[in-house]
């Protein structure tokens, strides 16, 4: 770059094989249920990122920009299957529970001002509001992966939820 610092390569010059290398080092193929997941949690981390340039709210968009901390540090967890990975690598990416109470602290406190839910709501509205209907329905998808794992003893059960 200008500034004379390096950006690592996105890419190896010699080709992977089609498999890609987990935290702890192993090598899986690429549609292995753990990339599938990353995929899947990657995305919707995109999803939010553009939900937060579309926002109008300050308050709400720093909120969603913790979530997109924590799914980070929740792919942490995913790319570390218990499979292969030292108690010192498990300790490292761990998922800390109490994350999820804050999540579900923050999402209780939203849905205080909405009215209940009859029935389904066609996904639509605003354009942040239908970028939201998107990536609630990837963070579905990336749950339905997620489960792959913690059904494999991949995962633990707190990555889950």
């Amino acid at each position: 770059s200008s500034d004379g610092s390096r950006q690592p390569k996105i890419y190896t010059r010699t080709g992977d094989k089609g498999t890609s290398a987990t935290f702890t080092g192993q090598r899986r193929r690429k549609d292995d249920a753990v990339f599938e997941a990353l995929g899947a949690t990657d995305e919707l981390n995109s999803h939010i990122g553009y939900v937060r340039s579309v926002l109008a709210h300050p308050q709400v968009s720093e909120q969603l920009k913790w979530v997109q901390c924590l799914l980070q540090d929740l792919q942490a967890a995913i790319a570390t299957p218990k499979s292969s990975a030292s108690e010192g690598q498990k300790m490292k990416t761990e998922f800390p529970a109490e994350h999820i109470k804050e999540l579900e602290q923050w999402i209780d406190n939203h849905s205080e001002n909405l009215p209940p839910l009859k029935n389904f709501i066609l996904p639509s509205g605003s354009p942040a509001g239908a970028a939201l209907h998107i990536a609630r329905s990837v963070c579905r998808r990336a749950e339905r992966r997620v489960t792959t794992l913690f059904l494999d003893d991949e995962v633990d059960e707190v990555v889950i939820r």
